[in-house]
This record gives C-alpha cells, sequence and structure tokens, in this order.
C-alpha cells in the first residue's frame, strides 16, 4: 500500500492547459491596457513628456469602448483626406486676408509716424 504522508506531499496540477492561440483569444475578447508616463525634469522645470498607452484588443471590443481614432486619421483612412484638405486651404485663405489686412494697416501707422516728427 502506498505512503500516506507522501500522498499528502504531492503537489496539485493545473488540469487545463491553454495554448497560445487560446490566451489571445481571451486577450483580443477582453483586451489588454498598458499605460506609462516619462517625465524628464530638471529644477522643478518639465522638459518632456511621453505618454504611452498600449491597447491590445480586437476592433469590435474597441468599439465597444467607443474607441475608433483609426477611422479619423488621416495616416490611416482614406475617407479623412478631404476633410483635412479643406482645412488646410481654410486656414491658408485666413493667413492670406489677415496679411492682406496687415498690408493695409502698415502705410497708414507708417504716415502718422511721418507726421507727428518734422525732418
Amino acid at each position: 500500500m502506498g505512503d500516506p504522508q507522501r500522498t499528502q506531499r504531492s503537489m496539485p496540477h493545473a488540469v487545463e492547459s491553454a495554448t497560445l492561440a487560446d490566451v489571445l483569444e481571451r486577450i483580443l475578447d477582453k483586451g489588454l491596457v498598458i499605460a506609462g508616463d516619462i517625465k524628464i525634469k530638471l529644477v522643478d522645470i518639465e522638459l518632456l513628456t511621453i505618454q504611452i498607452r498600449l491597447l491590445v484588443c480586437s476592433v469590435d471590443k474597441a468599439r465597444e469602448m467607443g474607441i475608433d481614432w483609426w477611422t479619423t486619421n488621416s495616416y490611416l483612412s482614406s475617407r479623412v483626406a478631404p476633410e483635412e484638405k479643406s482645412q488646410v486651404g481654410d486656414l491658408g485663405a485666413r493667413i492670406a486676408r489677415l496679411e492682406e489686412a496687415f498690408q493695409s494697416l502698415q502705410p497708414a501707422a507708417v504716415q502718422a509716424e511721418g507726421e507727428g516728427h518734422p525732418r
């Protein structure tokens, strides 16, 4: 017969083993978030801050969480490019109007400056 002390000392073993595919499926289904910040300071003056965020999950899970930044990123979605181009065009037009207004103000300022000081 077996030794009773020997059977009590035996280590329990996992009955179920998970393959890499099972682990990956669980991560994609539930999601995995890794977050970290790196800050570089010199004499209490913050010189550089790097925020690192890593989310590993399926696209469906990300959309459930309200994350869909890839649909609005011009590098990842071709649908965004025309909108960004129109914004750049709008900014260019605004800059041109500001430059025209500035140019029209300059001669008046030079004229006023000349009238106040006799030569």
